[in-house]
């Protein structure tokens, strides 16, 4: 299925630019001239040591930063966030180079990374702080997440319909340290190696041509 999520997107976006004859007009670039210098991300798709282990293996990726946004408390810890109550969600900022990889190739790798139909959960993670979001930090990346969420709900990608908040970056609050490339540093306690250990395996052999060396 993750897979075919894949496939689905590059003909959406292949569809595209056969209409406009280029990905300008709807999709325009994100980013400096010729990738000049380094955009970002941001995501939530769940518990953000998932999110940030799979980013980490993207081509293109130069460093994830796991934290929270789309809330309303100022500065909060990890414990306030889990409450529920402050509204945040947990995310990554991707920092990126847009020579490497476009905004594109994150969104394919966004919609694979978790499950976007579900609402305020992944899995046995409850609460709107798993909730599915982009936060976008321009109109073409709105343009982009847009574009691409109505078509894969056209097209039936999945069961149901995305639920996936398409909402501006407004303010990125980074998380305590331990929380800091936390599967790398973390791969024997069990959430690593029975939660996002599988799920890592699955998303590497769907993006293995796009991986890191």
């Amino acid at each position: 299925m993750k897979k075919n999520i894949v496939l689905l997107m590059l003909f959406i976006a292949n569809c595209a630019f056969a209409v406009t004859g280029n990905t300008h007009s709807k999709q325009p670039v994100i980013g400096g001239s010729h990738g000049a210098k380094l955009d970002t991300a941001t995501f939530a798709t769940g518990c953000f040591w998932c999110t940030e282990a799979k980013f980490q293996q993207l081509k293109g990726v130069k460093k994830v930063v796991s934290g929270f946004s789309g809330g309303h408390v100022a500065n909060p810890t990890y414990e306030q966030v889990c409450t529920g109550t402050t509204g945040h969600a947990e995310a990554c900022n991707i920092i990126y180079d847009p020579a490497q990889i476009s905004f594109d190739e994150l969104l394919e790798a966004f919609f694979v990374a978790h499950d976007p139909t579900q609402l305020n959960r992944q899995g046995n993670d409850v609460g709107t702080q798993y909730r599915s979001a982009i936060f976008y930090h321009n109109a073409a990346q709105k343009q982009k997440a847009d574009y691409y969420i109505s078509k894969l709900n056209t097209e039936k990608a999945y069961k149901s319909n995305i639920v996936t908040q398409v909402v501006p970056y407004k303010a990125f609050y980074k998380a305590e340290d331990y929380h800091q490339n936390y599967f790398n540093q973390n791969g024997s306690q069990p959430y690593c190696k029975y939660v996002i250990q599988p799920e890592l395996e699955k998303f590497k052999k769907v993006f293995k041509n796009k991986l890191k060396s």
